[in-house]
């Protein structure tokens, strides 16, 4: 069995080498073929003189290179960095910088848009883009340009093993934090290689599955429809949609056997019109990313009634924590299940003692999924990856488990239910996002004197951003102004829905912005449209 990130498809390489790997658009890759890909792709990092645990950052969509990238700078012993293609220039410059990017593998568009942030990445030597001609005189960058066809062709004849283990480095993938700037969660082999095992297990996943892959790799969900299906043997088809439709069509053509997805999509789709064909052949689908609305669960079942619901739960931290079985979703529709394969979820006081039945606690996860913490951030990793609780005295090195920041209960038969959060992060569209990084951008903009970003439930999005202001003009304000401004600045999924303005936003006995006395005074805002 694999224990490192690249070795996941080592095995189906060799059983099923003719069999269809990947499938982008209307090219397929066999096992073979990738094998061979990520091969060379490998030894042309190992001429760049790519060190151990060295970061590469990926800023693309969903494509070969994509894959192959991902594999391959695992397999020269880097850290492969995916970059969210919805991003800006000012997030991808902040990721670029903050984890010591010295590879940047991109596009030429993608390019042209970052030359300006490029100039703050010292660390970054090379970028290296898709298309096989460019011009370097093209981009105002101090880096590096090469082709693709020029970096490939520095590749090696005789290719260099490093020292690898599974308890190093593969990956660090970004989410938003609760003081504004994202966070790199630090992935190890160990921790992608037990994901990938754990899912597979409890969906059944064979190789005789194909997969859909329409979320971001950069979000471990999404990267885990990739994963596996290289464990498995099965075939992992590429999609970046532009209409909800482009999914539908997608699992007809491909005849998709899996299908994950997080509730503001499973929403748009269950108001399409669905091929009874479908019903034939989609095995199973995955929720996660946010609670789902019960009405488009029923919605999605009438539509596929053969196919299997699986509801689950998890934090980019641990990567997924539990799943309720598609049996148990009739009896206990508001439930998030129990631990998957491979890890336990513990509820406790904030003493650190187990909490009864129904007593509502903090959702604690251990276990070989738990993340190697937030790079190069000790204070934040000490806040949220702490000492499990329990542990023997006579132990004499602690183990560390992910202590969540959400407040869950558990019933009498050990099913978990989600109450709420401790901190004031926002949960749409199935991304974590941090309130002051948006707040930042409107206070920049010198548009307003207070802002607030808080989360309104929502049916679609789990929750809504809005923004309350005060502002010193009333008649003068443009809310859509301050709208247009966020989605120059912001990626789609952190401009807010709506924007209240307030003679003056409330505040709490410390003297700061009450945002739960927001969240109580727009909690129906969306109900009243």
């Amino acid at each position: 069995m694999p224990t490192l990130f690249h070795q996941l498809f080592s095995e189906s390489a060799k059983q099923r080498g003719n069999a269809p790997a990947i499938v982008h658009k209307k090219t397929t890759w066999t096992y073979e073929q990738l094998e061979a890909l990520v091969e060379h792709q490998a030894q042309a990092l190992q001429a760049l003189h790519v060190k151990p645990q060295q970061r590469i950052a990926v800023y693309l969509p969903k494509q070969i290179e994509t894959v192959t990238s991902f594999l391959s700078i695992a397999k020269a012993g880097g850290v492969f960095v995916p970059v969210n293609p919805v991003l800006k220039a000012a997030q991808v410059g902040y990721i670029l910088d903050d984890c010591n990017v010295q590879v940047l593998i991109t596009s030429k568009s993608r390019l042209q848009g970052l030359a300006a942030v490029l100039e703050n990445c010292s660390d970054m030597h090379t970028v290296i883009v898709v298309e096989n001609e460019v011009d370097p005189a093209e981009f105002k960058v101090t880096q590096t340009i090469l082709s693709w066809q020029a970096f490939l062709s520095k590749s090696r004849q005789t290719f260099i093993k490093p020292s690898t283990i599974d308890t190093d480095m593969a990956a660090i993938l970004y989410t938003s934090g609760s003081t504004g700037k994202p966070k790199g969660v630090v992935l190890s082999h160990r921790n992608i290689v037990t994901g990938a095992k754990s899912v597979s297990e409890y969906l059944s996943i064979t190789s005789a599955d194909r997969l859909l892959a329409v979320l971001p790799f950069s979000f471990d969900y999404g990267l885990n429809q990739l994963t596996t299906s290289l464990l498995k043997g099965a075939c992992c088809v590429l999609l970046d949609y532009l209409l909800p439709r482009d999914v539908i069509n997608a699992l007809t053509a491909e005849n998709i056997t899996g299908l994950a997805a997080v509730p503001p999509l499973w929403a748009q789709l269950a108001n399409l019109q669905w091929p009874e064909s479908i019903n034939n052949y989609l095995r199973y689908m995955t929720n996660s990313g946010g609670k789902m609305p019960k009405s488009v669960l029923n919605l999605l079942r009438a539509k596929v009634p053969n196919s299997q619901f699986f509801l689950m739960y998890g934090l980019t931290e641990a990567f997924r924590s539990t799943f309720l079985p598609p049996e148990q979703i009739d009896e206990r529709p508001d439930s998030m299940g129990k631990a998957i394969p491979n890890a336990e979820i513990l509820i406790v006081r904030e003493d650190g003692s187990l909490c009864a039945a129904n007593e509502p606690g903090e959702l604690v996860h251990r276990g070989s999924l738990v993340a190697l913490g937030y790079w190069n951030d000790p204070a934040k990793t000490a806040e949220r990856f702490k000492p499990a609780p329990g542990q023997l005295k006579e132990l004499p090195l602690t183990e560390i488990a992910v202590w969540s920041g959400d407040t869950v209960t558990r019933d009498e038969d050990g099913y978990l239910y989600f109450v709420g959060r401790k901190d004031d992060m926002i949960k749409t569209s199935g991304y974590r996002v941090s309130p002051t990084e948006i707040e930042e951008v409107i206070y920049v903009s010198g548009m307003v004197k207070e802002a607030a970003a808080i989360g309104i439930e929502h049916e679609e999005l789990g929750q809504a951003i809005v923004v309350v202001v005060s502002v010193d003009e009333r008649d003068t304000f443009d809310e859509q102004a301050l709208v247009n401004l966020c989605k120059a600045q912001l990626p789609n999924f952190m401009v807010p829905a709506k924007v209240e303005v307030l003679a003056s936003l409330p505040k709490n006995p410390n003297g700061k912005i009450d945002r739960k006395a927001l969240a109580q005074q727009f909690d129906s805002i969306f109900q009243r449209t």
